[in-house]
């Protein structure tokens, strides 16, 4: 399906936008969990997500967004041992999510990471009119969750960290899964039916995308549906694997536990109770492709970038110390890449069963260490040898249903231009060198 050009839609909404604001259209709401529902942020304050509706359509889109992750008392807090005392390898939003979080581009200012959406410019599917990226969720109804837990979107345990500091300990509430089920049962009494659903997510709402979609899927039960988890892989990683077949296995481990992933309550014995032919607890990444076998009518896309640099440092850099003492920039990347490739081509091929599942991997892009292909615009991201311009191919693929779905590996290293001004990763030079990147 094309997308109305950006100008004739700058146009349309500004003859609609006095009307349609008096009604409570086109403008972010914020939603706010009762505490009775157990949401949280990480800090203890409450979880909010946020809406922006049209009177046009019932097709929604929901975003989960990306920011990092933390199983340890500094970066839980959002510090780091960067000269600025932040690191880009903490979590998000540390110090919650005020009201204003969609408005308010200041937040960026409350702490560690913080006001990451900046006003949904921060990808093309939280914004009507994005300035780099068309994309046909624009019309559609926009659900925006932040991201505060600490936990990609995933756990649900209260974690008491005093390693830096045991007088002082920070409590954290890892409730990121806790949080999308409430916000999909509030969406599911207030946008019933939706003649059309995708849900995506970047970073660390890729992943968050992935364990919350369920969720999402059977309370708002939608007539067609889609998924698109960029950049937030969840590995193929046995518990009992060694890290040289598994890298990430120490992470898994770390995760599973103070995350509260498989407890009682956790969000693996809750999928796993409701669906036990989706995969096992002994291996997180099973969750992914289960999801093909629990909704086979539905389409799914996972998209990451062979050269990331930022998943992959957190996936090994406090695991494995010659990677923490190797020094930023090429050398550490280098470590990184030769523990990332392997796992994300095991990745690939357990998808490859399953018809109703897509990948896309292409190899590099210069934009913030090769990491998410939709942060901002999707320039950048062809896959020249299987003639795809952009993963925009891919979303309209997905989303329209036509065809198969897309399955594309680059082969040839090719690093890519975002076309962006400056272009932005350049000018983030000087920012990589502050957070220890």
């Amino acid at each position: 399906m094309r997308t109305v050009p950006i100008k004739a839609r700058v146009l349309a909404l500004a003859s609609l936008l006095p009307m349609a604001a008096s009604a409570g259209y086109f403008q972010w709401e914020a939603v706010e969990l009762p505490a009775s529902s157990g949401a949280a942020c990480g800090d203890g304050s409450p979880y909010r997500f946020f809406v922006n509706k049209t009177p046009f359509s019932t097709k929604t889109v929901v975003v989960f967004e990306g920011g990092g992750a933390c199983w340890d008392q500094n970066t839980c807090a959002g510090k780091g041992e960067g000269p600025l005392g932040l690191s880009i390898l903490s979590a998000s939003n540390p110090n919650g999510v005020p009201a204003d979080y969609m408005t308010n581009v200041f937040n960026i200012l409350n702490g560690g990471l913080s006001g990451l959406a900046l006003g949904g410019l921060i990808t093309p599917f939280s914004m009507r009119v994005h300035p780099l990226q068309s994309v046909q969720t624009q019309s559609w109804n926009i659900v925006y969750a932040p991201y505060c837990t600490g936990d990609v979107h995933t756990g649900n345990k209260v974690t008491a960290y005093g390693d830096a500091d045991p007088t002082k300990p920070r409590v954290q509430y890892h409730r990121g899964s806790v949080n999308g089920y409430a916000m999909a049962q509030w969406l599911g009494k207030n946008f019933k039916q939706p003649a059309q659903l995708l849900v995506t997510g970047f970073s660390a709402g890729g992943a968050g995308a992935t364990a919350n979609y369920s969720w999402l899927r059977l309370a708002m039960n939608p007539k067609k549906s889609a998924m698109l988890a960029d950049s937030g892989p969840l590995f193929n990683v046995n518990r009992n694997d060694s890290p040289e077949v598994s890298p990430s296995v120490h992470l898994h481990n770390k995760i599973r536990n103070v995350w509260g992933l498989d407890g009682s309550e956790g969000l693996v014995t809750k999928l796993l109770t409701m669906y036990p032919n989706a995969g096992t607890a002994d291996n997180l990444g099973s969750l992914s492709t289960g999801l093909a076998k629990i909704f086979p009518q539905d389409r799914f896309n996972f998209s990451t970038l062979q050269r990331d640099g930022i998943y992959s440092a957190f996936s090994y850099t406090s695991f494995y110390p010659e990677i923490a003492a190797a020094e930023s920039g090429v050398p550490r990347d280098t470590l990184l890449n030769q523990k990332w490739v392997p796992e994300v081509q095991k990745w690939v091929n357990t998808m490859k069963p399953y018809a109703n599942v897509g990948f896309y991997v292409p190899y590099q892009r210069d934009l913030l260490k090769s990491h998410t292909l939709t942060t901002l615009t999707f320039s950048g991201t062809a896959i020249k040898e299987a003639n795809i311009s952009s993963l925009k191919v891919v979303v309209d693929n997905l989303i329209d249903g036509t065809g198969t779905p897309i399955r594309a590996y680059e082969t040839q290293k090719n690093e890519q231009n975002t076309k962006t001004p400056g272009t932005i990763d350049s000018l983030l030079q000087p920012i990589y060198k502050l957070l220890g990147l």
